[in-house]
């Protein structure tokens, strides 16, 4: 009688990997404490004049928000270190402990201050309607234009604006998640204006064209440095730097460089340390930075280096999540075919559950979610979540393969005495490999690209490095082009290798 071989899916690989993961945060804790050196997170996506990729070196980043990081740094006796972040990842990432402090445009919000210890406001904008030139007598208020579409970035205050009017008038909020393409949409017609703040809004005219900005701002708020919860003390001091650096005139001289300075801004920081009692200032620090209409376009030669730097690790990532997918995949498959029923039922939970759910959301929960039971590097985690999501989808292609060999040929095996995993390693499994190959390389190439969602945890890939270098060129042409060659670069040899594989086999 034949003997029935139940194989049992090995969870030492993945819980060795989680160790190992554990092992590499506490190791770059330990080092980044070790030294005198001040993290903060910014966007460098975000552009002039908040942080950007310095057009004459873009492994460097400049504008008023980093040199003002530069400030609290040498004002704390530490060296800045700047962490590339997703804008709308900041407060989290701070909280996370990814940086001590965040300073990218970080908008000044009662529900901010509720959940995070943000600095004193450091600068006032003010919230500007942009709209098409002959619409300017028409669209003056946010009233003026009921039923029609206004652009604006998500999770601000401007979107939480419009959203309020939309209650009262019917407004319709357009969300976008970067702010250059309101304003191209607004000149092409597919929006009727856009509500930003006026930093960003003179920005875009200078490099956009094509629309006015309206006089009368809608509302006024302020920019802020957000950090943890728990780290009051550090708040403190660094409210008291700032305190300083608006007294001795190096935040004045850092915005006027920058071309951000009004009236208007003078009168807030008076306000702002007129009832404070002066602290010992820390050195002054004068700004460095070159106004944005006046820098050159940063060209190709400039980012090719940033470009195949980020290139390597978009290959690396990819790499080592198909293995842990490949891995993970077989040991589910197998599990699911010849487990015992619980065996089964639990893996087809964690299939359909992975595949139920969108990757991004896996990417969040495993880096921000479970922080505060285990910190995962953000490479660790990119590597971890899109291998986790990936061995779903493999494990499906092949216990599909592995049921497809024909059950004669697995009857005769059994009559020559084969155990089941002679059966799986001789007969089944090479078989099913070929029936495989196709549709494994199919979903590598999808992971090669699905690999650009981990910018959202921190992880500077291919497509990140494209957009900060779109962002700063003001064109996705070239940028999209070199990416675009790039991607192909990667997929094209791997699809063909499969196919000449196939053929062999195919004729063997």
């Amino acid at each position: 009688m034949p003997t029935t071989f139940r194989f049992r899916v090995r969870l030492a690989p993945p819980l060795l990997l989680l160790a190992f993961a554990t092992l590499c945060a506490t190791a770059v804790s330990t080092a980044a404490s070790a030294q005198a050196v001040l993290r903060w997170g910014g966007d460098a996506e975000g552009g002039a004049p908040f942080v950007e990729a310095d057009p004459a070196n873009p492994a460097i980043v400049r504008g008023f928000d980093v040199e003002i990081a530069e400030m609290i740094a040498r004002g704390l006796g530490r060296e800045p270190r700047f962490v590339q972040v997703a804008w709308a990842s900041i407060p989290q990432s701070a909280e996370r402990g990814d940086f001590e402090i965040g300073l990218s445009g970080v908008e000044d919000r009662p529900e901010l201050r509720a959940r995070h210890a943000l600095t004193i406001p450091y600068f006032e904008f003010q919230e500007v309607l942009a709209v098409r030139p002959a619409d300017r007598g028409r669209y003056r208020t946010l009233a003026d234009l009921a039923g029609r579409r206004v652009a604006t970035l998500g999770g601000t205050l401007a979107y939480e604006l419009l959203l309020a009017e939309k209650a009262r008038t019917g407004l319709v909020p357009v969300s976008y998640d970067d702010d250059v393409h309101p304003y191209t949409d607004l000149v092409a017609g597919r929006v009727d204006a856009v509500l930003l703040d006026d930093v960003i809004a003179a920005r875009a005219l200078r490099r956009t064209g094509g629309f006015v900005i309206q006089p009368t701002s809608i509302a006024a708020s302020h920019y802020v440095g957000v950090m943890a919860s728990g780290n009051t003390a550090l708040r403190d001091s660094v409210n008291e730097i700032l305190r300083a650096r608006m007294r001795d005139g190096s935040l004045e001289k850092t915005f006027r460089a920058w071309g951000v300075w009004s009236d208007a801004q003078a009168g807030y920081f008076r306000r702002a340390t007129a009832d404070t009692t002066a602290a010992k200032a820390a050195p002054a620090v004068a700004g460095t930075g070159r106004a944005p209409e006046t820098a050159r376009r940063p060209g190709l030669a400039m980012y090719l280096p940033a470009l195949l730097r980020a290139a390597g690790i978009t290959l690396v990532l990819s790499c080592l999540a198909m293995a842990l997918a490949v891995a993970l995949g077989i040991a589910v498959a197998a599990g699911r075919v010849y487990g015992p029923p619980v065996v089964r039922g639990a893996l087809a939970v964690y299939v359909e559950v992975i595949r139920g759910t969108p990757v991004l959301l896996q990417l969040f929960v495993l880096y921000y979610g479970l922080s505060g039971v285990v910190r995962l590097p953000a490479f660790a985690a990119a590597v971890l979540g899109l291998g986790l999501n990936y061995a779903a989808y493999e494990s499906e292609i092949y216990r599909a393969a592995l049921q497809a060999i024909a059950r004669p040929q697995l009857e005769a095996a059994r009559t020559l005495g084969l155990t089941e995993f002679q059966i799986l390693r001789l007969v089944r499994g090479p078989q099913a490999l070929r029936l495989a190959l196709a549709p494994m390389t199919n979903d590598f190439v999808a992971l090669l690209k699905d690999s650009s969602l981990v910018s959202v945890i921190t992880v500077v890939e291919l497509t990140k490095q494209t957009a900060i270098y779109a962002t700063n060129a003001g064109s996705w042409v070239v940028p999209g082009i070199v990416c675009s060659l790039i991607y192909l670069a990667f997929s094209l040899p791997l699809s063909r290798a499969a196919r000449m594989l196939e053929r062999r086999w195919s004729a063997a």
